[in-house]
Protein backbone atom coordinates (compact mmCIF):
# COMPACT_ATOMS: atom_id res chain seq x y z
CA UNK A 1 0.00 0.00 0.00
CA UNK A 2 1.45 3.48 -1.08
CA UNK A 3 -0.73 5.67 0.97
CA UNK A 4 0.52 4.58 4.25
CA UNK A 5 0.12 7.35 7.21
CA UNK A 6 0.47 8.19 10.94
CA UNK A 7 -3.69 7.17 11.02
CA UNK A 8 -3.85 3.86 9.08
CA UNK A 9 -0.25 2.06 9.52
CA UNK A 10 -2.30 0.20 12.07
CA UNK A 11 -4.49 -1.16 9.93
CA UNK A 12 -2.58 -1.69 7.08
CA UNK A 13 -0.37 -3.85 9.26
CA UNK A 14 -3.17 -6.25 10.14
CA UNK A 15 -4.05 -6.23 6.75
CA UNK A 16 -0.29 -8.13 6.02
CA UNK A 17 -1.37 -10.95 8.38
CA UNK A 18 -2.44 -13.81 6.16
CA UNK A 19 -5.22 -15.61 6.40
CA UNK A 20 -4.02 -19.28 7.51
CA UNK A 21 -1.97 -18.00 10.66
CA UNK A 22 -3.17 -19.52 13.94
CA UNK A 23 -5.58 -17.58 15.44
CA UNK A 24 -3.88 -17.04 19.01
CA UNK A 25 -1.04 -15.42 17.10
CA UNK A 26 -3.16 -13.36 14.89
CA UNK A 27 -4.70 -12.23 18.17
CA UNK A 28 -1.34 -11.83 19.63
CA UNK A 29 0.62 -9.74 16.85
CA UNK A 30 -2.68 -7.34 16.26
CA UNK A 31 -2.63 -6.21 19.79
CA UNK A 32 0.55 -5.92 20.41
CA UNK A 33 1.14 -3.65 17.39
CA UNK A 34 -1.74 -2.00 17.83
CA UNK A 35 -0.80 -0.93 21.78
CA UNK A 36 2.68 -0.02 20.00
CA UNK A 37 1.44 2.22 17.59
CA UNK A 38 -0.76 3.50 20.32
CA UNK A 39 1.99 4.15 22.51
CA UNK A 40 4.28 5.94 20.31
CA UNK A 41 0.94 8.34 19.04
CA UNK A 42 -0.23 8.69 22.83
CA UNK A 43 3.79 10.27 23.56
CA UNK A 44 4.87 11.62 20.39
CA UNK A 45 7.84 9.62 20.37
CA UNK A 46 10.85 10.72 19.00
CA UNK A 47 13.49 9.50 16.98
CA UNK A 48 16.04 9.87 19.97
CA UNK A 49 13.88 8.39 22.50
CA UNK A 50 12.77 5.49 20.09
CA UNK A 51 17.10 4.79 19.63
CA UNK A 52 16.72 4.75 23.50
CA UNK A 53 14.32 2.09 23.24
CA UNK A 54 16.31 -0.13 21.11
CA UNK A 55 19.47 0.53 22.78
CA UNK A 56 17.95 -0.76 25.76
CA UNK A 57 17.09 -4.11 24.25
CA UNK A 58 20.46 -4.01 22.85
CA UNK A 59 21.75 -3.48 25.98
CA UNK A 60 20.02 -6.31 27.39
CA UNK A 61 20.55 -8.75 24.50
CA UNK A 62 24.99 -7.70 25.44
CA UNK A 63 24.91 -9.26 28.65
CA UNK A 64 22.36 -11.93 28.40
CA UNK A 65 23.80 -15.04 29.09
CA UNK A 66 23.28 -18.88 30.60
CA UNK A 67 23.34 -17.32 34.42
CA UNK A 68 22.14 -13.59 33.82
CA UNK A 69 18.63 -13.26 32.28
CA UNK A 70 18.51 -9.46 31.55
CA UNK A 71 15.15 -9.62 29.14
CA UNK A 72 13.21 -11.52 32.20
CA UNK A 73 14.65 -8.83 34.94
CA UNK A 74 12.88 -6.32 32.89
CA UNK A 75 9.78 -7.99 32.72
CA UNK A 76 10.16 -8.67 36.78
CA UNK A 77 10.99 -5.24 37.24
CA UNK A 78 8.06 -3.43 34.60
CA UNK A 79 5.43 -5.49 36.83
CA UNK A 80 5.20 -7.50 33.25
CA UNK A 81 5.83 -11.30 35.04
CA UNK A 82 3.82 -10.47 37.97
CA UNK A 83 0.85 -9.81 35.76
CA UNK A 84 1.09 -12.88 33.90
CA UNK A 85 1.23 -14.98 36.90
CA UNK A 86 -1.73 -13.05 38.55
CA UNK A 87 -3.83 -13.38 35.05
CA UNK A 88 -3.37 -17.62 35.54
CA UNK A 89 -3.67 -17.81 39.09
CA UNK A 90 -6.19 -20.01 40.98
CA UNK A 91 -8.81 -18.48 43.52
CA UNK A 92 -8.43 -21.71 45.40
CA UNK A 93 -4.81 -22.75 45.08
CA UNK A 94 -1.95 -20.89 46.50
CA UNK A 95 -0.87 -18.20 44.14
CA UNK A 96 2.25 -17.97 41.61
CA UNK A 97 4.92 -15.60 42.29
CA UNK A 98 7.73 -14.85 39.43
CA UNK A 99 10.27 -17.64 38.77
CA UNK A 100 13.21 -14.90 38.78
CA UNK A 101 16.02 -14.59 36.65
CA UNK A 102 18.30 -16.87 38.22
CA UNK A 103 16.94 -20.14 38.79
CA UNK A 104 19.08 -23.15 37.84
CA UNK A 105 18.09 -26.95 36.51
CA UNK A 106 19.00 -29.87 37.52
CA UNK A 107 19.46 -29.05 41.40
CA UNK A 108 20.75 -32.32 43.09
CA UNK A 109 18.00 -34.67 45.21
CA UNK A 110 17.61 -33.04 48.76
CA UNK A 111 15.49 -36.19 50.89
CA UNK A 112 12.67 -34.91 53.05
CA UNK A 113 14.18 -33.53 56.73
CA UNK A 114 17.36 -32.60 54.63
CA UNK A 115 19.67 -29.80 54.89
CA UNK A 116 20.69 -27.09 52.50
CA UNK A 117 22.74 -24.65 54.80
CA UNK A 118 25.64 -26.65 55.22
CA UNK A 119 28.62 -24.70 56.44
CA UNK A 120 27.18 -21.38 55.75
CA UNK A 121 26.87 -18.86 58.60
CA UNK A 122 23.74 -17.29 59.65
CA UNK A 123 20.42 -18.46 61.69
CA UNK A 124 19.03 -22.22 60.94
CA UNK A 125 15.35 -21.44 59.80
CA UNK A 126 13.20 -25.15 59.31
CA UNK A 127 10.99 -24.73 56.87
CA UNK A 128 8.31 -27.96 56.18
CA UNK A 129 4.78 -27.74 55.23
CA UNK A 130 2.17 -29.98 53.33
CA UNK A 131 1.72 -29.99 49.63
CA UNK A 132 -2.06 -30.76 49.28
CA UNK A 133 -4.88 -30.40 46.03
CA UNK A 134 -7.75 -28.03 46.66
CA UNK A 135 -9.87 -30.07 48.86
CA UNK A 136 -7.05 -30.25 51.02
CA UNK A 137 -6.16 -34.17 50.46
CA UNK A 138 -2.04 -34.97 50.42
CA UNK A 139 -0.58 -35.26 47.08
CA UNK A 140 1.69 -37.83 47.43
CA UNK A 141 4.79 -38.26 45.43
CA UNK A 142 4.74 -34.74 44.45
CA UNK A 143 7.91 -32.73 43.43
CA UNK A 144 8.79 -29.43 45.40
CA UNK A 145 12.41 -27.61 43.26
CA UNK A 146 13.40 -25.19 46.36
CA UNK A 147 16.19 -22.39 45.76
CA UNK A 148 17.36 -19.04 48.11
CA UNK A 149 20.25 -16.88 48.11
CA UNK A 150 22.98 -17.05 50.31
CA UNK A 151 23.98 -14.99 53.13
CA UNK A 152 25.05 -12.41 51.25
CA UNK A 153 22.19 -12.07 49.21
CA UNK A 154 23.67 -13.86 46.15
CA UNK A 155 22.25 -16.68 44.45
CA UNK A 156 24.64 -19.27 43.39
CA UNK A 157 24.84 -18.52 39.40
CA UNK A 158 25.96 -14.70 40.72
CA UNK A 159 28.79 -15.97 42.96
CA UNK A 160 31.73 -17.33 42.34
CA UNK A 161 32.34 -18.24 46.14
CA UNK A 162 29.11 -20.74 46.01
CA UNK A 163 29.07 -23.71 43.96
CA UNK A 164 26.65 -24.52 40.96
CA UNK A 165 23.97 -25.53 43.81
CA UNK A 166 24.24 -23.46 46.66
CA UNK A 167 21.38 -23.05 48.16
CA UNK A 168 19.29 -25.78 45.70
CA UNK A 169 17.75 -28.43 46.19
CA UNK A 170 15.23 -30.89 44.39
CA UNK A 171 12.86 -32.65 47.25
CA UNK A 172 9.62 -35.69 46.24
CA UNK A 173 7.41 -35.85 49.27
CA UNK A 174 6.02 -38.87 50.66
CA UNK A 175 2.65 -40.26 50.84
CA UNK A 176 1.44 -37.88 53.15
CA UNK A 177 2.50 -34.75 50.99
CA UNK A 178 5.17 -33.54 53.85
CA UNK A 179 8.41 -31.64 52.76
CA UNK A 180 10.82 -30.77 55.28
CA UNK A 181 14.34 -29.52 55.02
CA UNK A 182 16.68 -26.82 56.80
CA UNK A 183 18.39 -23.92 55.54
CA UNK A 184 19.92 -20.47 56.35
CA UNK A 185 16.87 -17.62 57.03
CA UNK A 186 17.03 -16.04 53.58
CA UNK A 187 17.88 -12.08 53.55
CA UNK A 188 16.48 -9.40 51.43
CA UNK A 189 18.95 -8.28 48.65
CA UNK A 190 18.98 -5.98 45.60
CA UNK A 191 18.25 -7.44 42.04
CA UNK A 192 21.39 -6.51 39.54
CA UNK A 193 21.98 -3.00 38.94
CA UNK A 194 24.66 -2.43 36.16
CA UNK A 195 23.02 -3.47 33.43
CA UNK A 196 20.06 -1.64 31.12
CA UNK A 197 17.43 -2.58 34.05
CA UNK A 198 19.23 -0.55 36.50
CA UNK A 199 19.16 2.46 34.06
CA UNK A 200 15.37 1.99 34.59
CA UNK A 201 15.41 1.48 38.09
CA UNK A 202 17.44 5.09 38.22
CA UNK A 203 15.75 6.94 35.76
CA UNK A 204 12.03 6.09 37.73
CA UNK A 205 13.80 6.93 41.03
CA UNK A 206 12.77 3.19 42.18
CA UNK A 207 15.35 1.10 44.22
CA UNK A 208 16.61 -2.39 43.48
CA UNK A 209 15.18 -4.33 46.41
CA UNK A 210 13.48 -7.32 46.98
CA UNK A 211 12.40 -9.15 50.71
CA UNK A 212 13.51 -12.29 51.60
CA UNK A 213 12.30 -15.34 50.17
CA UNK A 214 12.44 -18.74 49.46
CA UNK A 215 11.98 -19.94 46.09
CA UNK A 216 9.58 -22.95 45.32
CA UNK A 217 8.45 -24.55 41.95
CA UNK A 218 5.98 -27.62 42.78
CA UNK A 219 4.73 -30.52 40.27
CA UNK A 220 2.86 -33.15 40.62
CA UNK A 221 0.91 -35.34 37.27
CA UNK A 222 -2.57 -34.21 36.55
CA UNK A 223 -1.50 -30.76 38.71
CA UNK A 224 -0.89 -26.98 37.60
CA UNK A 225 2.71 -26.60 38.33
CA UNK A 226 3.39 -23.62 40.43
CA UNK A 227 6.06 -21.75 40.44
CA UNK A 228 6.08 -18.97 43.71
CA UNK A 229 8.13 -17.64 46.62
CA UNK A 230 6.92 -17.17 50.16
CA UNK A 231 7.97 -13.97 52.26
CA UNK A 232 8.49 -13.21 55.69
CA UNK A 233 5.88 -10.97 57.67
CA UNK A 234 8.59 -8.76 59.33
CA UNK A 235 10.91 -8.09 55.94
CA UNK A 236 11.25 -4.31 55.79
CA UNK A 237 11.02 -4.95 52.08
CA UNK A 238 7.93 -6.62 52.06
CA UNK A 239 5.19 -3.64 50.92
CA UNK A 240 7.80 -2.62 47.94
CA UNK A 241 9.08 -5.59 45.82
CA UNK A 242 10.78 -3.84 43.27
CA UNK A 243 9.25 -6.99 40.99
CA UNK A 244 6.06 -6.98 43.00
CA UNK A 245 5.99 -10.64 43.65
CA UNK A 246 4.12 -10.85 47.04
CA UNK A 247 0.58 -11.84 47.69
CA UNK A 248 -1.49 -11.67 50.75
CA UNK A 249 -1.02 -15.83 50.60
CA UNK A 250 2.75 -16.45 50.37
CA UNK A 251 3.08 -14.01 53.27
CA UNK A 252 3.94 -16.51 56.53
CA UNK A 253 5.51 -16.24 60.20
CA UNK A 254 8.73 -17.34 61.70
CA UNK A 255 8.47 -18.73 64.77
CA UNK A 256 11.65 -18.82 67.08
CA UNK A 257 12.31 -22.11 69.00
CA UNK A 258 14.77 -23.21 71.30
CA UNK A 259 17.39 -25.85 70.62
CA UNK A 260 15.86 -28.36 72.55
CA UNK A 261 12.67 -28.29 70.24
CA UNK A 262 14.57 -29.39 67.16
CA UNK A 263 12.52 -32.37 65.69
CA UNK A 264 13.85 -35.48 64.80
CA UNK A 265 14.76 -37.25 61.68
CA UNK A 266 16.10 -34.26 60.34
CA UNK A 267 19.81 -34.12 58.58
CA UNK A 268 20.82 -31.65 61.60
CA UNK A 269 18.49 -33.03 64.47
CA UNK A 270 20.86 -33.50 67.30
CA UNK A 271 23.38 -30.83 65.91
CA UNK A 272 21.45 -28.04 66.31
CA UNK A 273 22.70 -26.02 69.52
CA UNK A 274 20.99 -22.82 69.12
CA UNK A 275 17.58 -21.03 69.20
CA UNK A 276 16.71 -21.29 65.69
CA UNK A 277 13.53 -20.55 63.32
CA UNK A 278 10.69 -22.45 62.12
CA UNK A 279 8.29 -21.64 59.42
CA UNK A 280 5.20 -24.31 58.57
CA UNK A 281 3.80 -23.00 55.29
CA UNK A 282 1.56 -26.04 53.07
CA UNK A 283 1.23 -25.44 49.24
CA UNK A 284 -2.48 -25.97 47.17
CA UNK A 285 -2.21 -27.32 43.66
CA UNK A 286 -5.19 -27.17 41.23
CA UNK A 287 -5.43 -29.69 39.14
CA UNK A 288 -4.94 -29.37 35.29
Amino acid sequence: MRNVTKDNITDVFKGYLVDDMPPRTREIMAALVQHLHDFARETNLTHDEWRQGIEFLEGCAAIESEDRHEFVLASDVLGLSSLVDMLHSRDDATSSSVLGPFHVSGAPALDVGGDMKRNFGGPVLLAEGVIKDTDGNPIAGAEIDIWQTAPNGLYASQDEEQDTFSFHGLMNVGDDGRYAFTTVKPVEYTVPTDGPVGAILDACGRHPWRPSHLHYIVKAPGYRTLVTEIFPDDDPYLDQDTVFGVRNDLVMTYHTKQAADFPEGMALSGKVTESFLSVKFDVVLAKE
